[in-house]
């Protein structure tokens, strides 16, 4: 017999479903495109080529590192971990990601247009599959944000795997760069 009330159910369930499909049409989406574009190696950074683009990308960069340890920070504010100014901290949060993910675009646009997604070098290969998944992360983070009906674990989840990608994305790429091309672990 055909129940009506299932039916509300299992519609919420696929749009959950085709929802959890975004990130990793994101994710796959940057990677294919970056293994099949043809890498343009002069491609310029602001007007900066080479070793000077690669030095404000590290710096911008660092910078997106910052700003996500600053969003780590507000984040436990507003969950009380620890004290802050509850009426600011939202909208000072909410800022924060809008600046971050505005600054880690052109980086992320330079990249793919002076690189692709090389697979020969452990480094690289680690950084570009990151920087991939990393705005599968942000895509994630928004739609969990935006969907009450989720469980109260899943955008601290979220954020924190998001932290953990730029993280891994400044660690291969900025550090090395603003390290004498060297960092522990990936030589």
């Amino acid at each position: 017999m055909y129940d009506e009330t299932q039916q509300p159910a299992r519609g919420r369930r696929y749009l959950g479903l085709l929802w959890a499909l975004v990130p990793a049409a994101i994710t796959g989406g940057l990677y294919w495109f970056g293994r099949e574009y043809t890498p343009d190696y002069a491609a310029d950074f602001f007007g900066k080529q080479f070793a000077d683009a690669q030095l404000l990308k590290a710096q911008m960069g660092t910078a997106l590192l910052g700003l996500a340890a600053v969003q780590v920070l507000l984040a436990l504010c507003m969950y009380g971990v620890i004290p802050g100014p509850d009426r600011y901290i939202p909208t000072i949060h909410r800022v924060c990601g809008v600046l971050a993910f505005a600054l880690s675009l052109p980086i992320a646009i330079h990249c793919i247009h002076a690189y692709g997604i090389p697979l020969g070098n452990t480094r690289v290969t680690i950084h570009a599959v990151a920087a991939c998944f990393m705005y599968g992360a942000f895509a994630a983070k928004i739609i969990v944000v935006r969907h009450r009906r989720l469980p109260g674990w899943a955008l601290p989840v979220t954020g924190g795997v998001l932290v953990a990608l730029i993280a891994l994305v400044w660690y291969t790429a900025a550090l090395w760069d603003l390290n004498n091309y060297s960092v522990p672990g990936l030589e």
